[in-house]
């Protein structure tokens, strides 16, 4: 199981790349042009560490068990069915941002593809933690368990927000967007624990 979602975290993440793309010569001075591909730099870096981080805490959430049941099998299927759009949502954003129309419903579709995401993981890590106990290799306290999912549930409202204000502002949808991946990105999120 491990195996398989590495690949298609990893095959996610490389697709990510194919939206930059290198100006032709003769399309104006290469530094304006390169410039004005900043929304696919910063939807490409967005994305990269919250599929990046997704992979950390979906390691840290499988390393935990002794054994997978089926549900767990079809729950994980549905978290790599929902990385494995990313890179549509990115290139959706990434595109739109800074034209006349779309931008609001392209930000939509790219934070509400980030809240699927958020919500199929939690969903995961609360069957295992909390219906699936006994599949967990070691014992760990409910305390701990709680603690786990609750961490990884905060980012759900924070995507809840970003998808609401997108019809108002693309802009404020991805800053909010690279905000939660940059605060999980840095050791704080982790709670000085394991990445979950």
């Amino acid at each position: 199981m491990e195996s398989f979602s590495d690949g298609v975290i990893a095959v996610a993440i490389t697709l990510l790349v194919l939206n930059i793309h290198v100006p032709p010569p003769g399309s104006g001075s290469l530094a304006h042009e390169l410039g004005k591909q900043w929304p696919t730099y910063a939807a490409y870096a967005t994305s990269f560490l919250t599929i990046g981080i997704i992979w950390i805490n979906h390691h840290a959430m499988i390393s935990r068990l002794g054994r997978a049941d089926h549900a767990i099998l079809i729950l994980n299927l549905l978290l790599l069915m929902s990385i494995g759009v990313l890179p549509f949502g990115t290139s959706l954003m990434a595109t739109y941002l800074r034209q006349g129309q779309g931008q609001g419903l392209a930000a939509a579709v790219y934070a509400g593809l980030l809240l699927l995401m958020a919500v199929a993981f939690s969903t995961l890590n609360q069957h295992i933690l909390f219906r699936k106990p006994h599949l967990l290799e070691a014992e760990l306290p409910q305390k701990r368990r709680r603690q786990i999912l609750q961490r990884a549930q905060t980012g759900l409202i924070p995507y809840i927000v970003a998808t609401a204000v997108a019809p108002l502002s693309a802009d404020l949808t991805l800053i909010i967007c690279a905000s939660m991946a940059i605060f999980y990105a840095l050791p704080i999120a982790s709670g000085g624990a394991d990445p979950a």
